[in-house]
């Protein structure tokens, strides 16, 4: 029987670029989603305002005295705030296991154990949830935004609302941002999905009803930095210049939104950790 050289070679194939990994558990993770058929539902229900929205322009743009459906900064800032149910629902279903399935099954440490580094792993989850997070925010208000122009026929009402596109990448980034990271947190700390999704809800509702309760006892609006949901509807007010429905100072909302995400990274810091085998 021929014996067979199995000696050292070099690898032959090609060798991918360092730092590209996270697009592979990105692109894994956005396909798993979309394979989903409730999911797609969802998505699918979460465009329907948008519908809604592009008819009512039409009206206003071919009735006269439909004056009243004309589109302003409003109607876009009023349009996103709408969007926030679809936003928590698909939050839940899309992060809630993000990290806790990976967990449970032991693949934390099989992920971890390749040539990826932790940033890369967070970075890979992270970019599941901010995708379909921005596939109901960002993209329909765009998309509503190019819609009230064609409908128009001009240029004029983008003229006069030049920050207006600026201002819906900005809030539905910054609200992508806060709402993956607190949530891949929260993912983290357990290895039930559906635990997660109960700590996430707790977290939105609990600190609302205590913004709630303290406004009751004092009637000041300025303690809304308190609440997770307030704060983003604070800040999406002043990004699109609106009358705020809050009094807090917008610095004082940033300020709490960038704690709320540090301390969720410092969270992520602690539980994503890779397991050293000591020989």
């Amino acid at each position: 029987m021929p014996i067979h050289d199995q000696s050292y070679r070099h690898y032959g194939g090609d060798r991918s670029p360092q730092g590209r990994a996270w697009t592979v558990i990105a692109v894994a993770g956005i396909r798993t989603m979309l394979a989903k058929r409730k999911f797609l539902g969802l998505l699918i229900l979460a465009w329907l305002p948008f519908v809604v929205r592009a008819v009512q322009m039409y009206i206003a743009a071919n009735f006269p005295q439909a004056s009243m459906l004309a589109a302003s900064a409003q109607t876009f800032r009023e349009f996103l705030d709408q969007q926030g149910v679809f936003v928590f629902f698909i939050t839940i279903f899309t992060g809630a296991g993000l990290i806790a399935n990976d967990m449970r099954a032991n693949a934390l440490q099989i992920y971890l154990s390749k040539p990826l580094g932790r940033a890369e792993y967070i970075a890979g989850k992270f970019a599941v949830l901010a995708f379909f997070l921005l596939l109901v925010t960002l993209l329909p208000a765009t998309m509503l935004l190019i819609t009230q122009v064609v409908f128009a026929g001009n240029l004029t009402f983008l003229a006069a609302n030049l920050f207006l596109l600026p201002a819906i990448v900005l809030y539905a980034g910054v609200e992508a941002v806060v709402l993956s990271v607190v949530m891949l947190a929260l993912s983290s700390l357990s290895k039930s999905a559906r635990f997660v999704g109960v700590m996430y809800a707790g977290v939105i509702f609990f600190t609302h009803a205590l913004y709630g309760v303290v406004y009751v006892v004092t009637r000041n609006t300025r303690f809304s930095w308190m609440s997770l949901q307030a704060s983003l509807q604070h800040l999406g007010d002043v990004i699109f210049r609106v009358p705020s429905r809050y009094d807090t100072a917008p610095w004082v909302t940033v300020l709490a939104l960038v704690i709320m995400v540090g301390l969720a990274a410092f969270v992520l810091e602690r539980r994503v950790r890779g397991v050293e085998v000591v020989t």
